[in-house]
């Protein structure tokens, strides 16, 4: 059986906080730029454009953004700019977008289209020599450093890091700054919490439900991914408010749910989709609480916005075991490879 602290993608999970600190210190003069230029101008629409892992971390932009600076937020079709090549009217809208690569050609026209449309564009990027980057009015580089395990996992982190920099920034938010300096040292202590419960009750699993809502949404969508890659899981990842539009029809003993809690305004509506879940007999297991006799995951109590970043890592270390449990190489999923350059 393979060692899963011999994995790539353990030593590489375990690398976020030192990349976070990297990027921290690394990105503190352009995201003044940003900030700068965003306050001088506020644009009337934010736009995100990403694929895979990263348009998990544009759900958590959305959250971010439109709960710190009322601004609404958006996400692209990149094949609108790629294979329809329709040219959007962007005038006074920052887009804003986020990869590992920055290679992908429909990023890369999506980009390109709207920033010929008139948008402000910033380009989230772990590599900073990459066409996306080149395109972009500002790049952001992510510091993740090189990442050979095809599932992404610090590169996730470093760019939820980096977008919560970003707002923080521009929104002059103080606190979110000050819980961003003690994000390194708090993802280390994450990276040691025991998420046994998950590997043991999701071993013999055929499916589950992974759930959140607000910031903690995209970590939910990330999950599920992760679940599917590298443990071969049919993980759905929805919103606490939509489970019982339908999804929760298929709620029961067959079915786990796994749930991403934060502290903030979303804890009652959790609690009562957990408490839901409960009494039709689902086997549940929440990180962020204890709620309604679920099982809990421990998990870091903070800032809102540094929760979900705490609980995925604490999560990727499980994953980890769990696919090599499950007869898995996290490091390589079958059928996919570590760059998808979509048109």
């Amino acid at each position: 059986m393979i060692d899963p602290s011999g994995t790539l993608m353990f030593a590489e999970a375990g690398e976020a906080a030192a990349a976070v600190a990297t990027q921290r210190s690394a990105n503190r003069a352009t995201l003044a730029a940003i900030a700068a230029r965003l306050r001088a101008a506020a644009p009337r629409l934010v736009v995100t454009c990403a694929r895979g892992s990263s348009d998990h971390a544009a759900t958590f932009a959305k959250y971010l953004i439109e709960t710190r600076t009322g601004i609404p937020t958006a996400s692209a079709a990149p094949s609108v700019a790629s294979v329809y090549q329709a040219q959007p009217y962007a005038e006074n809208t920052l887009w804003l977008a986020i990869s590992q690569s920055g290679r992908s050609p429909d990023l890369v026209a999506s980009l390109e289209a709207a920033k010929a449309g008139g948008a402000i564009t910033i380009a989230l990027v772990n590599a900073p020599d990459s066409p996306l980057a080149a395109i972009a009015d500002f790049a952001l580089p992510l510091h993740a450093g090189l990442e050979r395990s095809v599932p992404a996992t610090k590169s996730f982190i470093a760019s939820l890091a980096a977008l919560a920099a970003l707002v923080a920034a521009w929104s002059e938010d103080e606190a979110l700054d000050r819980a961003l300096a003690e994000l390194p040292a708090l993802l280390g202590r994450a990276w040691a919490c025991d998420w046994s419960a998950l590997v043991d009750r999701l071993r013999p699993a055929r499916g589950l439900y992974v759930v959140g809502r607000g910031l903690g949404l995209g970590v939910a969508q990330e999950a599920a991914l992760k679940l599917k890659e590298t443990c071969g899981l049919h993980a759905e990842a929805f919103s606490a408010a939509e489970l019982r539009h339908g999804p929760m029809a298929l709620v029961g003993p067959d079915l786990p749910l796994l749930v991403f809690r934060q502290s903030d305004q979303t804890e009652a509506s959790i609690d009562e989709a957990v408490e839901a879940a409960r009494m039709r007999g689902a086997d549940v297991l929440v990180a962020g609480g204890e709620a309604n006799g679920a099982a809990p995951l421990p998990s870091l109590r903070n800032h809102p916005a540094i929760e979900p970043m705490l609980q995925i890592q604490s999560f990727y270390r499980a994953a980890v075991r769990l696919s090599i449990l499950r007869g898995f190489d996290p490091d390589r999923p079958p059928h996919l490879a570590k760059v998808t350059e979509t048109l």
